[in-house]
């Protein structure tokens, strides 16, 4: 994943979970699954703050603490799939992420200190081969009486802040409701073929709408995922 910013650092600390791989956890609170454990390459972390009801799930941000003995200049890129508080931090990193903190062999006296001061910024997602949103009908869905979605990529610094359907029969938008995290979800979705709409927030401007069009096939299924004609950068 390349990932570039314009914004200043921000101070703050960090800490990292236990992890029996070094990689993320599918029991995330953003809903992502077994995805979130192995995105980005399992750079991964919780946040506090940041997570922001949720709407902060999928955000990127360069960590890079500030000792200069053991820290590396560039740090570790990663990508928010849970959300966690502890001792002050406003990052819990996964064990890989948090060993990029440091300079070549220095990894391990740097989880020596457990809890580590750090400078953060947020950062554009760029991920190889998935230019546009990408979605996935969440496997707790029932076809056809229980929708769920959960956004998976997010292209630029943009939040989705609200998702609606178009009710066909009503001639108008509904929204679904934020389950947790990035899940959206909504009992009794239309027939037929589903459009979906995103409003977006972040570096493509504030509040502004995307649609897709036959978003979802008229027999859609839980566990499959979904590219749309969004780009966003």
């Amino acid at each position: 994943m390349l990932c570039s910013s314009q914004d200043n650092f921000v101070y703050s600390r960090a800490t990292y979970y236990g992890s029996p791989d070094c990689y993320g956890t599918p029991s995330g609170a953003c809903g992502f699954g077994d995805f979130g454990r192995t995105v980005n390459d399992g750079n991964v972390a919780a946040v506090s703050y940041l997570y922001r009801n949720g709407s902060g799930c999928g955000a990127c941000y360069q960590v890079r603490c500030t000792n200069p003995t053991y820290c590396s200049d560039s740090g570790a890129y990663v990508v928010v799939t849970d959300h966690g508080e502890g001792d002050y931090t406003d990052f819990i990193l996964s064990p890989r992420a948090f060993a990029k903190l440091a300079h070549p062999n220095t990894a391990f006296e740097l989880f020596s200190y457990g809890v580590v001061d750090v400078q953060f910024r947020r950062v554009s997602c760029q991920y190889p081969n998935y230019n546009t949103v990408k979605f996935k009908v969440h496997e707790h869905s029932r076809y056809p009486d229980y929708l769920a979605i959960v956004i998976i990529y997010v292209g630029g610094q943009n939040d989705i802040t609200v998702v609606e359907l178009w009710q066909e029969d009503c001639n108008e938008w509904k929204g679904m409701r934020r389950s947790h995290g990035a899940v959206w979800d909504m009992a009794n979705p239309p027939k037929g073929d589903i459009k979906l709409r995103f409003q977006v927030s972040g570096s493509v401007g504030y509040g502004r709408w995307v649609m897709v069009t036959n978003a979802l096939p008229s027999y859609w299924k839980a566990g499959i995922a979904y590219d749309t004609n969004i780009h966003l950068y």
